[in-house]
């Protein structure tokens, strides 16, 4: 970001070092990709809120929204107006200054993801080079927001709800962590940028098939991530057949919509972040990090392209696989979601990182031991993957199931 203004400023004709307007040029810098994110977010969720109604409804052979625009695609943005124009009321023993600004702690530590989140080869806000440790550290601010909702309401139900998730979150951010520093062993940096160019565009050389404990990993963030994000089957702080609606309970309006703006959001950062630790993020297959940085001209704008329509096809991928576990799975029960995490992924996680620390001496004595196992666990998954699409289509074909794109849609 910096290094683009200082190319603005010296092609106008200054020195970014000795001009006196240079910081405020950074000022102005900020606030635009400062607007750009937020709106990239808020659209983003919004958009993903008619996805997962569509996908919900041809899952359960329902219609769904089809009414405003074509295929209900307006429907969002008219959920937004409502919103807007709906009261916000806040209710007389609440705490009257901690209840208003308890849904900004969550969008702030929603939105901060983003600089560190790369979209292509150079489309990130900041490269920085603790980029992981960064995103760890501002998502805690969604769980104070979450805190400070269920304590200021003044309500039973709402507290519940804000002490489950507190509870959740916190817990199986340890796993999640410890899954995401496998990658970071393997590539040697925190920056997503150089996690991402230490692997490569073909499924042979991301991390997930790097060994066995990488590819566990990958499974163990991605259900780790989804307790997080309150998704099902994880979703019991908002469970409301106890719990009304959870910690947000007594907010109306525009408020109200903020909790869902950053649930719905955050199917893009978890899935964008699983597709930068584990899937080779923007690695277009046959061209190095070196070739891409040497391009220049028509064929760089072409590859910038390539590369951001590839990152964002695999995170749109892992988009839909959650919307389709929230409607395929039951909500398990608290105890359960306790014991999965602390029994479980815990003690995985951390075998998985003492595994990693032994391997890489090992194939660093042995490179053939390491190519052998990418080349196993490649076969491995595209075998499942097969397994899954063959199982598929043939439920498929017993079924008789067709896509009916006029009635059903």
């Amino acid at each position: 970001m910096q290094s683009f203004l200082d190319n603005l400023i010296r092609n106008a004709g200054h020195d970014p070092s000795t001009w006196p307007w240079t910081q405020f040029v950074y000022l102005a810098g900020m606030g635009a990709i400062a607007f750009v994110v937020i709106n990239f977010a808020a659209i983003t969720a919004g958009i993903f809120s008619w996805a997962e109604r569509r996908v919900a409804a041809r899952i359960q052979s329902r219609v769904g929204p089809n009414r405003v625009g074509p295929g209900g695609f307006l429907q969002w943005i008219a959920d937004a107006v409502k919103l807007l124009l709906k009261e916000d009321l806040v209710p007389d023993e609440a705490d009257q200054f901690l209840f208003r600004i308890a849904p900004y702690f969550m969008m702030v530590g929603f939105a901060c993801v983003f600089v560190c989140l790369p979209f292509s080869h150079r489309l990130i806000v900041a490269d920085m080079n603790i980029g992981i440790f960064f995103i760890i550290a501002v998502t805690a601010l969604i769980v104070v927001g979450i805190i400070m909702s269920g304590w200021s309401s003044n309500s039973k139900w709402s507290l519940f709800g804000a002490i489950r998730s507190a509870a959740q979150i916190i817990s199986y951010e340890i796993p999640a962590g410890m899954a995401l520093m496998i990658p970071v062993m393997l590539a040697g940096t925190l920056s997503t940028q150089g996690i991402i160019r230490a692997q490569g565009g073909w499924p042979w050389q991301w991390f997930l098939f790097d060994n066995p404990a990488a590819f566990a990993a990958f499974f163990i963030y991605f259900i780790s991530a989804l307790a997080e994000g309150n998704r099902t089957p994880f979703d019991l702080p908002e469970a409301e057949s106890e719990l009304v609606s959870g910690y947000n309970t007594e907010y109306s309006g525009m408020r109200f919509s903020y909790f869902f703006l950053v649930e719905w959001g955050n199917m893009w950062i978890m899935s964008a972040l699983a597709t930068t630790m584990f899937l080779g993020g923007w690695q277009l297959p046959g061209l190095t990090p070196e070739r891409f940085d040497a391009l220049t001209g028509g064929s760089a704008v072409v590859a910038e392209l390539a590369s951001l329509a590839l990152f964002a096809g695999k995170t749109l991928f892992f988009v839909f696989v959650v919307m389709w576990l929230r409607w395929t799975l039951p909500r398990i029960r608290v105890d359960q979601m306790m014991n999965m995490c602390w029994k479980y992924l815990v003690p995985i996680s951390f075998a998985g990182v003492l595994f990693v620390a032994v391997w890489m001496l090992v194939v660093h004595a042995v490179p053939a031991l390491g190519i052998a196992m990418r080349v196993l666990l490649t076969a491995a998954g595209a075998f499942g993957v097969g397994a899954f699409v063959v199982r598929t289509l043939k439920n498929i074909r017993d079924t008789g199931d067709k896509f009916d794109f006029t009635s059903n849609w």
